[in-house]
Formats: structure tokens, sequence, C-alpha cells
């Protein structure tokens, strides 16, 4: 039974030098709770000549990653680089060399998780991932742990810090996606090039993560309807309040029967909703259980120190293991055959906004449209525009989506009219 555990960190930038900090200023309850001495080795950097100040006193530092998947000394090895591509490899190496691996890396875990799974437990090493969803909120531990025995019917709510920073913007400070999203770079929320965040790609990404630790099953990115808030303006921010919504962006995983629907994009969430008041860069997502009911998890959903806990929790978990001779886990070894809802099968209210001309015999135009898909109307608001335009925004009744695609192609193709936007309505508690 191993004393020391010597620890490798690919990576040192925010999230590496969080982990870091934590293992040194927290090593005595470490120590205490894990029963073994952790101690971190090397860590892998870009430059050697950076200033790193005193957080990496007696730390080897070294610009090959090699020579840390390689070490036979190093029993951990924590991913924190980043990229996809490289972190695969090294994790590879890692794993196939009996080494125990932590990441915080979503898009590796999303893309690849399988087959780092399965490779994991070729080799009989535990692979841990808890801050790829959510920072420093602990959601995938507690689907896999603290809900195992519960049937999960939803998880869903607001898993991208970024879109939240830039929707609360638009909606608390009346700015403009544009300056709200300058903000969110300004601040270090988001990336010069944002796409994976506003167009709802990292979101989408993540809730493949939660599909297969709450469902056992697996769901390739390409098959969850995605759509972002890039084109959102302050109108539809306006309108929404006046509806009595904020607009969010979140990401849903739904049980229906024995399928499930997966969908990622902006909704409008009721005013009550504990969700509307998730502000600025925090997460939250909601897991409704069979059993248990609602539960919600809240926090920080990135930055230096709330990411590195997660990922510091891991560490202490694999540490138990390999004390208690247990080691070879992954984080969930449910599985479940993959079955996606019908469209038919999945039905929400929308919210959807119409410009056209205004004109007698418009509105009944409009209307026969609806019922033409058998689409009843919960709210009507129009709003008179430059030119003899008005627009017109209608909340449906519940309607399944194949109702709400076919009433989109023909609104997108119909004379004198013009589809602004359509969003998904969330109900009221």
């Amino acid at each position: 039974m191993k004393n020391n555990l010597q620890i490798g960190i690919l990576g040192f930038g925010t999230v590496g030098s969080g982990v870091l900090r934590i293992l040194k200023h927290h090593e005595p309850k470490l120590n205490q709770v894990t029963g073994v001495s952790l101690k971190v080795k090397k860590v892998l950097v870009r430059d050697m000549e950076k200033n790193r100040g005193s957080i990496a006193e007696g730390i080897e530092l070294t610009l090959d990653a090699d020579e840390i998947v390689s070490d036979p000394e190093i029993d951990i090895v924590v991913e924190v680089m980043g990229s996809v591509d490289d972190a695969k490899k090294y994790i590879k190496k890692a794993l196939v060399s009996g080494k125990h691996v932590v990441t915080a890396n979503k898009d590796l875990i999303a893309l690849h998780g399988n087959e780092l799974v399965a490779l994991a437990k070729e080799n009989h090493c535990d692979l841990y991932y808890e801050a790829s969803v959510a920072g420093g909120v602990p959601i995938l531990r507690t689907i896999v742990d603290s809900l195992a025995s519960d049937e999960i019917q939803k998880v869903f709510g607001i898993v991208n810090g970024t879109t939240n920073f830039i929707l609360s913007k638009m909606t608390n400070e009346g700015k403009s996606y544009d300056d709200a999203l300058k903000e969110a770079q300004e601040l270090g929320f988001a990336e010069s090039n944002p796409t994976n965040d506003v167009d709802g790609i990292d979101a989408a990404r993540k809730m493949v993560i939660l599909t297969r630790l709450a469902y056992g099953m697996n769901v390739e990115v390409n098959q969850i309807e995605t759509k972002g808030i890039r084109n959102l303006q302050q109108k539809d921010i306006e309108m929404a309040r006046k509806l009595g919504y904020k607009i969010k962006l979140i990401g849903s995983a739904i049980q229906i029967e024995n399928k499930i629907s997966v969908d990622v994009g902006p909704i409008l969430v009721p005013n009550n909703h504990p969700l509307a008041s998730v502000q600025d860069e925090n997460n939250a997502v909601f897991v409704v259980g069979a059993a248990v009911g609602e539960t919600m998890y809240y926090g920080p959903g990135a930055g230096e120190l709330p990411t590195a806990t997660s990922v510091v929790s891991d560490v202490i978990t694999v540490a138990k293991n390999i004390r208690l001779g247990t080691s070879g886990n992954v984080f969930s070894s449910y599985q479940h055959e993959t079955r996606l809802a019908e469209d038919t099968e999945v039905f929400n209210k929308y919210y959807i906004a119409i410009e056209m001309q205004d004109k007698t015999g418009q509105f009944l135009a409009l209307t026969k449209l609806f019922s033409q898909f058998d689409i009843g109307f919960d709210q009507i608001i129009q709003q008179p525009l430059p030119s003899d335009m008005s627009k017109v925004v209608i909340v449906t009744h519940k309607i399944n989506k194949d109702q709400q695609k076919k009433l989109l192609t023909v609104l997108k193709g119909a004379n004198e009219m013009n589809l602004l936007v359509c969003f998904k309505v969330m109900e009221g508690k």
C-alpha cells in the first residue's frame, strides 16, 4: 500500500495553477481525508521563463508532456490543457502506462469519452471528469452517486456561464448583444472567438456528458438540436419581460417513456422559476427524479478555484481508490440502449415572433395558417411597425415538435410574412 502518491499536471493555466494552489494550501486536510500524502512532482508548461511566484516552488516544470505521462513515479495525471487532440493523445498514453487520470476537458469527454472510458477499464485505471460540466458545481458526482437509486426524468439548466453573463447584461442593463459580448470578452468570460459559447456548442457538449451519466445513453453532439444566442435582440428580451419571462440559454435532456429528447437553445423561463434568477457567469442545473422530485444545483460555472476544487475532489477519489485497492473506476458503468424520442412525442409551448403587412385579412390568414396544424394561441401581442408593417408575437398552446417544424417551414415561405424568431417556452412553477 502506497503512503505517497505523486501527481503530474498537464497545463499550468488558470485551472492548473488553481489545482496546484489547492493541493499545496490544503495539504494537511487532503492527507488526512485520503490517508496518503499527495505531492505534485511535475507540471507541463508552455513557457519555462514565465514568473509563477511561490506557487511553483519545489515543482519540476517541463515543456515535454511525455516526461509526465511516461514517468514511472507519477501515479495520477491531471489534464487541464484545454485542447482535444493533444489531450486525448496524452491521456491515452497515461492510461496505457497504468496511470489514473483526472480531466476538466468537456470537449474531450463529450467527443471521445466512450473510447477513453473503455481504455481506462482495460488498464484498470480510474478516469474522472467532474470539472467538465458546471465548474465548481458537483453535478456529475451527484447524478452518479447521490441519485443512483432514483429514475432521473429530466436534467436541464444553465450550463454555460458566458452566455448567461451576456443574457444577464442584456436583461438587467438593457445592453445590446454586441456590447454585452464585448464586456464578457474584456472580463475574460468570453474568448476572442466566442463561437462555441454563443452558438450553443459548449452547452451541447456538456449535455452529451450529462445525458450519458443520467440515462446511460450515448447521444452525439450532432444529434442535439442546438441554437445559440447570436441573433438575439434587445426587443426579444423586452417582449419576454412583458409576457412575464426571462430568456436563458438552456440545455435539457428529458425522458419520454423509455426514450430521451436532448436540445440546447434560448428558452423563455417564467420569472417565478429559480433559473430566471441565475445571474452573470453562474450555472444552475435542475435534476428531476421519480422519487426525489425536483433538485437544483447552483454555483460558479468557471474560474480558477471553483473548477480546481472539482478537479481536486476527483484526485481525492482516485487516491482513496488506490489506498483501498479498488482502482479501475470510471464515473458510471450504467448503460442503456440509446433511443431518441420522435418529434411527435416531444411537446412544448413556443414563442413565435412574426413581421407582416399591417392590412385587412392578414391576421385572418395567419390564424388559418396556425389552425392548419391544429395549433392554438395562448397569448397574442401585436405591435405596429414603420412602413405599414406590424410585429405579431404568439405564445402557443403545447404542441409537438413535428407541428412546430411544419409551421415554421410554411411561415418561412409565406408571402408578406417574415418569421423572426421561435423559442421554446418553459412552463411555470
